[in-house]
């Protein structure tokens, strides 16, 4: 109890000490802005930002702190420094004060930008968002007035790109904080036209900083995405329907793109596996409807389709993709198909984009019956195994490919099974055609109608009664869990009887009891 009221004091002793420091910092600020005799508040500001990193702790008040100060220098244009061409530069006390200001700008921006590695991710977070602020403020009064107004500083976003893909920490959360501001065009824009530069491959060969620059991919939308929306970081009056800023343009950020993708194709040798699956993920949801010759990606899909597990999955996805929108051709396709169907498969959590695509690639009638009748009888025996959401799916599968070829029903011989040793299907057969499938039977689904899990017996009974006319919904079981069987079943057998007869009123049992009769409880 005292190790909890000094945990609880302590708590709030570092809370009001926080407070403090912030109403000092807030003052010190305030003095530095009303007045330039308070210059060297800016510098003590500085230096409490440069100790809290060293000694590890909080930032967020002096973040916030020179987050108000330089915003309003922007704002005041106080930080502008004329440079007239073909005249001398002017070192007066006000210029020099101006660079003064410049140094201590640069300095500070630098602490900020260092601090998206703090430890605490909401520290972290505050400097991004303190940064991002700061360049919108930039945009909208650049530091030259020479410069028109609103013009976006690149060279301010390209650092903050470069500290968000760190190859020393996965900054994926902050990263993700960052796709807030994903809905401004010009953001967008400038942003696509920078990842390209930002990387090379022997940055790449990192595994950490290749999984921040996919993260980051991800987390930026295509400029035709938001285009409609008309948002810009870096201006201060609306966009007008006559603006023509390049960043409105879908065709550059789609060629800024393909540049991005052609670069990463290039340093996909020897990549680690957590980086050729995340590379896949981002290709088949975000960029491959925006490359002009997908079929390049040919090569390197099938490749992929070779390394086993996940990748292979999702590249099976890939080369789907091509096959139907880009007519290509790969010959031993099902073959492949068929080779994914391992007791692993059950362990991983692209399982259900696997039965989605096999249920696409067997949807056809066409298809050889012996190819066909491989996949029922490799998937009813992986049902043994399978967890019991898995076994559902498998079967309702099984009854969808049946449906679809009425020369399957040979196989159900749920009366007259062959015996177990005899099976003539091999299921170490890599080839499908030659495993025997046509001369087997069924009986890994018979043995099923036994199971524990009355769902799962349920399921397999549809062998022993007339097959149904249409087809089962396997999108309403593809994210079936195990909890949700359990739930079910709790559900039907808790409506069977009542818990108590009688409501409990007190702590007493009900006056009829027969403990009653011989027990006085007090």
């Amino acid at each position: 109890m005292a190790t909890a009221v000094g945990a609880a004091s302590s708590i709030a002793n570092s809370s009001a000490i926080r407070s403090q420091i912030s109403k000092e910092l807030r003052a010190k600020a305030n003095d530095f802005l009303n007045s330039r005799r308070h210059a060297n508040n800016l510098v003590d500001i500085i230096e409490h930002f440069q100790n809290c990193v060293r000694e590890k702790r909080s930032i967020t008040a002096a973040v916030l702190t020179l987050e108000v100060i330089f915003v309003e220098l922007l704002k005041r244009r106080e930080m502008c420094i004329d440079n007239a061409p073909l005249k001398p530069k002017d070192d007066g006390p006000e210029t020099k004060y101006r660079e003064w200001l410049r140094q201590r700008y640069e300095e500070s921006l630098n602490l900020i930008l260092n601090s998206f590695e703090h430890e605490k991710s909401a520290e972290a977070t505050q400097a991004l968002v303190s940064s991002m602020k700061l360049l919108a403020a930039e945009g909208n009064y650049p530091l030259e007035k020479s410069d028109e107004p609103s013009k976006f500083q690149k060279h301010r976003l390209r650092s903050i790109l470069q500290k968000l893909i760190s190859p020393i920490k996965s900054l994926s959360a902050l990263i993700q904080r960052f796709k807030e501001y994903a809905e401004y065009l010009d953001l967008v824009f400038y942003s696509w036209k920078l990842m390209q530069p930002l990387a090379s491959r022997t940055a790449f060969s990192k595994e950490i900083f290749a999984l921040n620059y996919l993260e980051l991919i991800n987390a930026l939308p295509v400029t035709k995405d938001v285009q409609d929306e008309r948002k810009l970081l870096c201006i201060t009056e609306p966009v007008g329907e006559s603006s023509q800023l390049e960043c409105f343009d879908y065709v550059q950020t789609r060629k800024c793109i393909n540049k991005v993708w052609l670069c990463m194709m290039q340093w996909t040798d020897g990549i680690q596996e957590p980086v050729h699956r995340q590379m896949l993920i981002v290709l088949l949801e975000r960029i491959l409807p925006h490359l002009d010759k997908p079929i390049l990606l040919t090569d390197f899909l099938m490749d992929s389709l070779d390394c086993g597990g996940p990748v292979s999955l999702l590249a099976l996805q890939g080369i789907f993709t091509l096959i139907q929108k880009h007519n290509i051709t790969y010959p031993n396709i099902y073959e492949k198909l068929y080779s994914m169907f391992e007791p692993e498969i059950f362990h991983t959590k692209f399982k259900a984009r696997l039965f989605y695509l096999a249920d696409i690639f067997l949807s056809s009638t066409h298809l050889p019956e012996n190819l066909v009748a491989a996949f029922v009888k490799r998937l009813a025996r992986l049902s043994i195994i399978a967890p019991p959401q898995d076994a559902i799916i498998i079967l309702h599968f099984i009854g969808n490919l049946i449906l679809r070829h009425s020369g399957l029903k040979r196989l159900i011989c749920a009366q007259d099974a062959i015996e177990v040793s005899r099976d003539p299907f091999i299921m170490e057969e890599r080839d499908p055609t030659k495993s025997n499938a046509l001369d087997s039977s069924l009986w890994e689904v018979v043995s099923l109608q036994k199971h524990a899990i009355p769902a799962v017996a349920t399921a397999a009974r549809f062998i022993s009664q007339p097959l149904p006319t249409t087809e089962w919904d396997l999108s309403s079981v593809l994210e079936l869990k195990e909890d949700d069987i359990f739930d079910q079943e709790i559900a039907k057998k808790s409506k069977q009887y009542a818990l108590a007869f009688e409501r409990p009123q007190s702590l007493y049992l009900v006056h009829d009891d027969k403990v009653n009769q011989y027990w006085k409880l007090f």
